[in-house]
């Protein structure tokens, strides 16, 4: 039977580390060498010890870029939808590595203080594109990027928590449906009804609220989103 990947090997043996000797005491070598592999291979597949605990934050965001430069400025509310969706899927794909990730940074202050660093580079991203999508360059429009951004992210991380804890048995669905939540807070741009992007855009996502319930809430979007 073949060995996993050096990528993989050496992560296992972090986390078997992190648990057995805490990970102040864990070094490179004794990374490397319980995964059978030498410095050199080590810092190969990761710049230091931090990084074999996160993901690949850099290629994620790169994604979300990819995302959202492929919308409109009709679908740009489907993207960033989309992109949340991409990144979520990611940590779900991770399976037992993301719980364990999650268990370390919570015991540990400085990984949860680049975890946070981390999480400002995501809402820094949603809020230059949702500024761009707003195109209104008044100080109220940048308040309300920001804010958007961060429910945005908010939103993300609250249903990412509840997974890792064992509380949710379909966060693709719940994600989908907290992001609903979201975007209807913050109704769409005027348009002034000219040209491909004029009309109304529907964004449905799944609910378990009923159809009483949510028409308050698209009703103000559609409004928001439809004045001249």
């Amino acid at each position: 039977m073949s060995k996993p990947p050096a990528r993989i090997r050496l992560a296992d043996a972090a986390f078997a580390l992190f648990d057995e000797r805490g990970y102040e005491q864990t070094t490179v070598d004794d990374i490397a060498e319980r995964a059978g592999v030498g410095r050199t291979t080590f810092f190969r597949h990761y710049r230091s010890k931090e990084a074999v605990i996160f993901p690949d934050h850099d290629r994620l965001l790169d994604l979300i870029r990819e995302r959202l430069a492929t919308s409109s400025h009709r679908t740009a509310l489907v993207a960033v939808s989309d992109a949340v969706r991409l990144v979520l899927l990611h940590y779900l794909e991770e399976g037992d590595l993301a719980r364990r990730r999650y268990a370390l940074t919570s015991k540990v202050s400085a990984l949860r203080d680049r975890e946070i660093a981390s999480v400002a580079r995501y809402q820094r991203l949603f809020r230059e594109f949702i500024a761009e999508w707003m195109g209104d360059p008044t100080t109220a429009a940048s308040l309300r990027a920001e804010l958007m951004a961060a429910a945005v992210v908010a939103a993300h991380n609250h249903v990412l928590r509840r997974w890792l804890r064992g509380e949710s048995a379909d966060p693709v669905a719940e994600v989908d449906e907290a992001m609903g939540e979201v975007l209807a807070l913050f109704p769409a741009p005027a348009s002034d009804g000219s040209g491909p992007e004029g009309g109304t855009t529907v964004v449905a996502f799944r609910s378990g609220q009923d159809l009483e319930a949510l028409l308050p809430a698209l009703r103000r979007l559609v409004e928001g989103g439809s004045a001249n």
